[in-house]
């Protein structure tokens, strides 16, 4: 997914049932929209599949080749930006009208909060303002914070890129956490205490997903300590 894409479509979900109103003809396992841009110069054609991936392809009418160079870093001059802004513009239409935001649209979370949901009862609470896209989930019984699912950048986690990612954080035994950080799944706490704390990367996860559950659950029963030191603390 190119930049653009990620922008444009990062929390939202795709409703299915909207595309073939908007236009889209469904074909094999996907669904696909031609349309012209740039005055009819560039076609436009946008696939969705129905797990909600986006493909997009610019085809240069004159040349008969596809056109990427309003994509690339850096690029400038009039008619690049004609169509970049004519891509931006076509693909935010189809956004606002067939796809819903969600703050959080990874598999791994969603699978994560319907498990905490059914099995705890407790939602998601979102605390901050400033950070809308970040919440906590907490214990009923004595308040505190045993999972938080959050959205960052590569870079927090020590990683190479500004690519948005989603996490969560849980709670673990400080001997177990230097021995499981692989900065692939599992990384050092984001915003949390990293001697208590440890952060898996939900987006491209090869995790199990039970994996994920147990260490929820683990982490739930360690906010059920008395200790303060392993209950929710900021770094």
């Amino acid at each position: 997914m190119n930049q653009i894409l990620q922008e444009v479509f990062g929390q939202y979900k795709v409703n299915l049932n909207c595309l073939t109103n908007y236009g889209f003809n469904f074909n094999n396992d996907y669904y696909e929209y031609v349309t012209n841009i740039v005055s009819g110069s560039m076609k436009l054609t946008v696939k969705i599949n129905v797990m909600g991936n986006i493909e997009t392809e610019v085809y240069d009418l004159e040349s008969e080749e596809i056109y990427t160079l309003f994509l690339a870093e850096g690029a400038s001059g009039v008619f690049v930006g004609e169509v970049k802004k004519a891509y931006e513009k076509a693909l935010i239409d189809i956004r606002d009208k067939c796809f819903t935001k969600t703050i959080f649209t990874s598999d791994y979370a969603l699978q994560i909060i319907d498990y905490i949901k059914n099995k705890y009862g407790d939602n998601l609470e979102f605390l901050w303002a400033k950070s809308p896209n970040n919440a906590i989930w907490r214990r009923k019984d004595n308040n505190k914070w045993y999972c938080a699912l959050l959205t960052t950048k590569e870079k927090s986690l020590g990683l190479d890129g500004d690519k948005p990612v989603e996490i969560i954080d849980f709670m673990e035994n400080p001997q177990i956490i230097p021995n499981i950080i692989d900065m692939k799944n599992y990384f050092p706490a984001y915003h949390m205490n990293k001697k208590y704390w440890i952060t898996i990367r939900l987006d491209g996860c090869s995790l199990p997903i039970k994996k994920v559950f147990e260490h929820i659950d683990k982490s739930y029963l360690l906010a059920n300590k008395k200790a303060s030191k392993i209950g929710a603390k900021c770094k």
